[in-house]
C-alpha cells in the first residue's frame, strides 16, 4: 500500500469534496480517500499494482475538477476578500426590488413613468433586466461551476443556485419578448427573485470564506517559536550559528532569557525555564545536570550548556507543527443538508417538469400550455429557500454570537457544536488565572517583609508572588543589604543583622534547618499541588509559603451549566498530578488528564471522542494548539495566546468560561432554526410541485399560473430569512 496527496482545485462546498472522494474510493485497490476542503489535498492510500495516479486523474477530472501531484509547502496568507461584488450585488439587487415589488405593493410609488409598469411595460422588463444582469455577471461564478457539475452528475450548492436563478431568469426574459402582444404579462417576471437569491448566497459565502487560512496562520506562528541562531560553545569559545547548521552532539551555551533552540539535555549549570507553550506548566520547572529541555521553551535563570538530541523534524516543536498541520485534514466533513441532497433533488425537479410538460403534450396540450406547465414547476421548485435555509441561520447566529462576545471563526462549526457530548479544559489559564499566587500563609507575619525584601533580587515567578502577597497585605520592605540566587534552590539575602534565606524543603535540609513545625501543614498544601517556600531567619524556620495558579471565579459556574446541558466536562493539562486533581475537584470535573505532552493531548481527545462522541476542546496556550485543531471544535480564550486563537473554531473574546455553554445554547438555537427552514423549503416543494405540475388541473382544478408560482417562491425566501432573523431576540 502507497500513501500519496495530490492537489484538487475547483472545489467550493462540502458536495464537492464528497464527490471527488466517492468517485476516488470506489476505484479497485483504493484503501482510503481524504479529501480536505480547506487545504484542497487529497490524501490516498492505494494498492500501486492495482490503481495508479493516472486513474485519480481521470476520475477528478471526469467529476468536473483539477487535480495534480505537485505538493508544494508554500506559505499562505490570508487573502482578503474583495467586498466589491458584495456591494454590487446588494446595490443592484436592492434597486431591482424597489423597482419590481414596489408598484405592485405600494401605489404612487415614486418612479418616473417612462418605467411605468402599465404605460410602459416593455421599458419596466428591461429596467428590471439591467439591473439583474449585474448581479448575475458578479455572481456568474454559480453558473461557470454550477452548471458543468450538474451535467457530470455532480451537482453542489452552486447548481442549486445556478438552476433557480437561471429558471427565474429565462423565464423572465421570455415574458419579456410576449410583452408587445401580452401586456399584462409584465406581471409575470421574476428578475428579482433571480437577482436576490444569487446576491444573498454570495454574501453567506463571503464570510465562509474569510476562515480559510487559520491554519496556516497557527503554523507560521508556531514555526517563529524556535530562534533563526544559536551559540555554539566548542573549543572553549562561543559561536552564534545558525539554527539549521547544529548538529546532534553539538554543546550550546543557553543563556538567561534565551530561547532553547533544539531539544537537549543539560550537561552543565542550573536554571529555571519556562515550558507552558510546550506542556502547558503553569510554573517554570527547575533543570538541572541530565533534565531534558525542549526547543521553543525559554531559559529564566542562570546559564546552561546544554547537549543537542533532536534536531529537524524528531523535535518536540516540529512533532507539534507536524500535528496542528496533520490534524486538520482529520476532522469529519461537515456537509450542508442542502448539499447532501443537491445530487437527488435538482435532477428529480428537473425530470418531473420535463415528464409533466410531455404528458401534457401527449394528451393534447399545444407547446404553450406545456412550456407554462415547465416553467411553473422550475419555478416553483427554484432551491432558493433550499440554498438560504442553512446560510441565513448561520449568518443570523454567528451575528448573535459576536454580539455576545463568541467569535465563530468558521460559519460551519455552529453545526457540529450542538453534538458535542464532552468539553475538555485545559486548565492553567482556562480554568485557572494563569498566574501564580501566594494562597496561604503560616507562620510569623513579621517574617513577610523579610521575605519579600529577600526575593526583590530575583526575577523568578514564585518570588513575584511573595512580593505581590507582601504589596497586596500594603507591607513595606527594603532591598537587601547582600543577595545571591541558588538557581532551583532558592534564594539567600542579609538584612540589617539578619540573614535571611526563602527556598524549597530540600534547600533547607542542605542548610541543615528544621521544618518540622510545619510538617502538617506543608503535607496538607503539598496534597493540593501548591508549590511551597519556606522563610528561614537566622537558622530558625519561621514561615510557610504556599503559591498556586488560582481557580478563576465562574469555572465552577460554566462547568455546572455544561453538567444540565448533560455535557460531560474533562480538564487536560500538562500540569503535575496534585495540582491539576485539586483543580478537578473544584469544579467538580468528570475525568482529569495531568502531566500530558502536546502530542499526548492529541491521543487522549481522541480517545474521549471514542468514549463519549464529539468533542470540544477549550484552551488558551501555545501547548493546546495540537488539541485544539484535533478536537472536532476547538475554542480558545480571547486572552490567550495568538497561536491557540488561530487553531481554534471560536473564540470567547471575553475571556470567560461561562460563555462555552452559551456557545452551546447559540449552536443549539441556530440548528433549530436550521432544521425549521429546511422543513418548510422541502415541505414547500412537496406539496406545490404537483400542483405546478398540472395534478389539480387533471381533475377539474386550476392550473397554477408561473405567476402565483413565482409569488409562492418569493414567499418561501421571505419566510426562511424572516425565521432566521428571529434568532436575534435569543438570549444565550
Amino acid at each position: 500500500m502507497k500513501t500519496q496527496q495530490y492537489n484538487v482545485t475547483g472545489m467550493s462546498c462540502a458536495a464537492c469534496s464528497a464527490s471527488v472522494q466517492r468517485v476516488v474510493s470506489r476505484l479497485n485497490g483504493v484503501q482510503s480517500c481524504d479529501v480536505n476542503l480547506i487545504t484542497g489535498k487529497m490524501t490516498v492510500t492505494f494498492d500501486e499494482n492495482t490503481v495508479s495516479s493516472a486513474d485519480f486523474f481521470r476520475v477528478v477530472q471526469k467529476a468536473g475538477f483539477g487535480i495534480t501531484s505537485d505538493i508544494v509547502k508554500k506559505e499562505i496568507k490570508q487573502q482578503k476578500e474583495s467586498v466589491a461584488p458584495i456591494i454590487v450585488s446588494l446595490i443592484f439587487a436592492a434597486v431591482l426590488l424597489y423597482v419590481s415589488m414596489g408598484q405592485m405593493l405600494f401605489e404612487n410609488l415614486p418612479l418616473p413613468s417612462f418605467f411605468d409598469m402599465n404605460k410602459n411595460p416593455y421599458n419596466f422588463a428591461l429596467l428590471q433586466l439591467l439591473c439583474c444582469l449585474p448581479v448575475l455577471y458578479v455572481g456568474r461564478s454559480f453558473f461557470v461551476k454550477g452548471i458543468p457539475l450538474l451535467f457530470k452528475g455532480h451537482p453542489n450548492m452552486d447548481s442549486l443556485v445556478a438552476i433557480g436563478a437561471g429558471a427565474s431568469l429565462i423565464y423572465s426574459v421570455v415574458m419579456t419578448f410576449t410583452l408587445s402582444y401580452n401586456p399584462h404579462g409584465v406581471h409575470n417576471l421574476y428578475f428579482e427573485s433571480s437577482a436576490v437569491v444569487v446576491a444573498l448566497v454570495m454574501l453567506g459565502k463571503f464570510f465562509e470564506k474569510r476562515s480559510k487560512a487559520k491554519t496556516a496562520k497557527a503554523l507560521e506562528k508556531l514555526m517563529e517559536l524556535a530562534p533563526d541562531t544559536a551559540v555554539l560553545f566548542k573549543d572553549g569559545k562561543e559561536y552564534e550559528i545558525p539554527t539549521a547548521e547544529i548538529k546532534v552532539g553539538d554543546i550550546l551555551l543557553i543563556k538567561s532569557g534565551a530561547k532553547i533552540p533544539l531539544d537537549s539535555v543539560v550537561i552543565n549549570g542550573m536554571s529555571t525555564v519556562n515550558e507552558a507553550m510546550l506542556t502547558g506548566e503553569s510554573l517554570p520547572i527547575d533543570k538541572k545536570q541530565g533534565d531534558k529541555v525542549y526547543g521553543g521553551s525559554v531559559n529564566l535563570e542562570g546559564a546552561l550548556y546544554v547537549k543537542v538530541t533532536h534536531i529537524g523534524d524528531d523535535t518536540t516543536l516540529a512533532k507539534i507543527i507536524k500535528f496542528v498541520e496533520e490534524a486538520q485534514p482529520k476532522k469529519a466533513p461537515i456537509s450542508k443538508a442542502a448539499d447532501k441532497v443537491a445530487g437527488i433533488f435538482v435532477p428529480v425537479v428537473i425530470a418531473i417538469a420535463v415528464i409533466s410538460a410531455i404528458i401534457w403534450l401527449i394528451a393534447g396540450k399545444d407547446i404553450a400550455f406545456a412550456l407554462k406547465v415547465f416553467t411553473s414547476v422550475l419555478v416553483i421548485a427554484c432551491p432558493c429557500a433550499l440554498g438560504l435555509a442553512t446560510p441565513t441561520a448561520i449568518m443570523v447566529g454567528t451575528g448573535l454570537g459576536a454580539s455576545n462576545g463568541i467569535l465563530i471563526r468558521n460559519g460551519e462549526v455552529l453545526e457540529v457544536i450542538h453534538n458535542v457530548k464532552a468539553v475538555v479544559f485545559d486548565k492553567t489559564g482556562t480554568l485557572t488565572v494563569g498566574k501564580p499566587v501566594v494562597t496561604d500563609y503560616i507562620g510569623d507575619e513579621n517574617a513577610i517583609a523579610l521575605a519579600a525584601a529577600c526575593e526583590t533580587g530575583s526575577n523568578h515567578p514564585l518570588a513575584r508572588a511573595i512580593i505581590g502577597y507582601a504589596d497586596e497585605l500594603n507591607i513595606e520592605y527594603i532591598n537587601p543589604e547582600e543577595f545571591k540566587t541558588l538557581s532551583g534552590k532558592g534564594v539567600t539575602a542579609v538584612i540589617g543583622n539578619k540573614e535571611i534565606a526563602v527556598g524549597k524543603k530540600e534547600f533547607l535540609e542542605e542548610l541543615g534547618i528544621n521544618t518540622d513545625k510545619f510538617v502538617n501543614d506543608f503535607t496538607r498544601l503539598a496534597g493540593e499541588g501548591k508549590s511551597l517556600s519556606f522563610v528561614v531567619v537566622n537558622g530558625n524556620c519561621v514561615g510557610l509559603f504556599a503559591i498556586a495558579d488560582t481557580l478563576k471565579d465562574n469555572s465552577l459556574t460554566a462547568l455546572q451549566r455544561l453538567k444540565k446541558q448533560g455535557i460531560k466536562t474533562v480538564i487536560l493539562s500538562g500540569d503535575n498530578k496534585m495540582a491539576a486533581e485539586y483543580i478537578g475537584k473544584k469544579v467538580e470535573a468528570d475525568e482529569v488528564y495531568a502531566e500530558v505532552l502536546p502530542d499526548g493531548k492529541a491521543e487522549i481527545i481522541k480517545d474521549i471522542r471514542q468514549k463519549y462522541g464529539t468533542v470540544m476542546m477549550v484552551g488558551d496556550g501555545i501547548n493546546d494548539a495540537v488539541a485544539l485543531t484535533e478536537a472536532d471544535v476547538g475554542c480558545a480564550i480571547g486572552g490567550g495566546s495568538d497561536i491557540a486563537i488561530e487553531s481554534a473554531d471560536i473564540v470567547l473574546m471575553r475571556s470567560d468560561i461561562c460563555d462555552v455553554p452559551r456557545a452551546i445554547n447559540l449552536s443549539r438555537f441556530t440548528i433549530t432554526n436550521i432544521k425549521q427552514n429546511l422543513f418548510w423549503a422541502f415541505c414547500y416543494n412537496t406539496i406545490c410541485i404537483p400542483v405546478a405540475a398540472g395534478i389539480l388541473y387533471a381533475f377539474g382544478g386550476p392550473l397554477l399560473n408561473p405567476m402565483l408560482a413565482g409569488l409562492a417562491m418569493s414567499f418561501s425566501s421571505v419566510f426562511v430569512v424572516g425565521n432566521a432573523l428571529r434568532l436575534r431576540g435569543k438570549k444565550l
